[in-house]
């Protein structure tokens, strides 16, 4: 099967230079190619796209969310083959693809309502007959680059808000599952979107490097590795682009000796191992406060030995494959660095039983005990199932280890304590915080987005914070023709 970029409402005809090849996890077999896109390609997407602006910024907020409403639509009604695109190219099981596409939806949702958001200010007689508004327009042509982990979720934080507000978009997917930004393009299509308003090209560095070099393209929005995001904030920002770069992450669950044992396992079981762990919001650091490391480690290796894993199309499976060969080989390095290091291998996921094909590239539900913060399992983003438990003697340890730590993304604490965790709210250095709750990715009307070194740029992503960062303000000062303010005045203009 081969997916090639979608350029003004349609396939793109051209002959690909170079491709690369798409593999089903689950199988380890490569199940299509996908075209890379040279500079030039890049630029008939954006050419398009620039055309449709003019046309687009034009239209109504009643037709916009017109669109955006016939789009949710056929998103939740087509959200099964959806899911199986994304098992098959991603290797996540399909409830939790189907998971995915929902909080996707809630976003969609969210832009609909964009003329709520959309409104300006407006002041009468702000001087005598002078009034001044507000207007917020769109940015022209904007670039969004999403990773492998959430092919669908993430191009739906940032593709609506930005259609929404009158922009046209070129997205440029992971090239590891490019096959559902394709879909979206399609269903946007049927839903009556005007050709060139969303445009999608695939591929690797080439491609990235020329959106954020390219002079038509007014701002960039990425989720991606740390490393990347620097590399995309910098380096949009010098070619004059309004940035968000969303960074990577090692995010925290502090486990205080009131908690309630049981959900915490349980939590951190289902958010350390979702996913295979290639989740930017995965728990991968438990923070154990003395005296319950002991019993907590217990607790969650039981809950670790009754998963099933295994290839998401089959019932009952929980936690799929990762997504490349090449991935699973990365993480799997680190668990003879943990054990090399002096951590405690407890469970090591090489052993687990898998329901699936040999070739897959599997690699089941990893915990290591007694991790301290200079070991690569700690200072490392892992990005697959493999859980790190640090013992603290103290709430204030456990809240100095998580500020100490580069990244800033999410975090949980667990406590039957309203104080404890009022506090934690308060002094913790991290931009999404979690009571009793694992992975707390807010909803579709508050604003995505971590701290420190998750973050580069000014805007989270969604919400309101994503709307803000998809337009521009414009304040128009007006006074309408009066005899009486007639006549030549070289004064400096004065309110009265």
């Amino acid at each position: 099967m081969r997916t090639t970029h979608w350029i003004g409402g349609k396939p793109w005809h051209g002959v690909a230079e170079r491709t690369g090849d798409v593999y089903d996890p689950a199988t380890g077999q490569v199940a299509g190619q996908v075209d890379f896109a040279t500079t030039a390609v890049v630029d008939e997407a954006v050419a398009a796209a620039r055309e449709a602006f003019t046309r687009w910024r034009a239209a109504s907020l009643a037709q916009r969310t017109n669109v955006l409403f016939a789009f949710r639509e056929l998103l939740n009604a087509r959200r099964a083959d959806l899911a199986a695109i994304i098992t098959a190219e991603h290797g996540k099981v399909l409830s939790d693809a189907a998971g995915e596409i929902q909080r996707g939806l809630e976003n969609v949702e969210f832009a609909c309502g964009i003329p709520q958001q959309l409104k300006g200010g407006y002041s009468e007689n702000a001087s005598t007959q002078v009034d001044v508004y507000s207007l917020r327009q769109p940015l022209g042509v904007v670039g969004v680059i999403s990773p492998f982990n959430f092919p669908a979720m993430v191009p739906l934080w940032f593709v609506p808000n930005a259609i929404a507000c009158g922009n046209t978009v070129v997205l440029k997917p992971s090239e590891k599952d490019p096959s559902a930004a394709n879909f979206l393009a399609e269903l946007f299509a049927e839903a009556g979107l005007p050709d060139g308003v969303c445009n999608v090209v695939h591929g690797d560095k080439e491609a990235v490097d020329r959106i954020l070099e390219h002079p038509r393209v007014k701002a960039v929005s990425f989720v991606g590795s740390t490393p990347i995001a620097r590399y995309v904030y910098q380096t949009g920002a010098r070619h004059g682009k309004r940035v968000q770069a969303l960074g990577g992450a090692k995010n925290h669950m502090v486990v205080l000796p009131d908690a309630d044992l049981d959900l915490a396992a349980d939590a951190a079981v289902s958010a350390g191992f979702g996913s295979a762990g290639e989740r930017c919001m995965a728990i991968s650091a438990v923070v154990a406060v003395d005296p319950v490391g002991d019993e907590l480690v217990a607790k969650i290796s039981e809950r670790m030995a009754a998963l099933h894993v295994g290839d998401g199309r089959r019932p009952g499976c929980e936690m799929g494959p990762l997504v490349t060969g090449a991935h699973r080989d990365r993480v799997t390095a680190y668990l003879d660095a943990g054990r090399a290091a002096g951590a405690q291998l407890v469970v090591d996921g090489r052993n687990h039983p898998v329901d699936g094909e040999q070739g897959g590239f599997w690699l089941g539900p990893t915990l290591f005990d007694h991790v301290d913060t200079d070991m690569s399992v700690y200072t490392d983003e892992i990005f697959g199932p493999v859980l790190s438990v640090l013992r603290v003697p103290s709430y204030d340890a456990a809240v100095e280890l998580v500020n100490a730590n580069p990244w800033g993304n999410g975090t949980a604490i667990f406590t039957n304590d309203g104080g404890a965790a009022r506090r934690y709210q308060h002094e913790i250095e991290v931009g999404m915080v979690g009571v009793n709750v694992p992975i707390p990715v807010p909803v579709s009307y508050y604003s995505f987005g971590g701290w420190k070194d998750s973050l580069f740029g000014d805007a989270h992503a969604y919400g309101p914070e994503g709307v803000n960062f998809f337009v521009r303000s414009k304040v128009v000062t007006s006074r309408w023709p009066d005899p009486s303010y007639g006549g030549v005045n070289l004064g400096f203009p004065q309110n009265r």
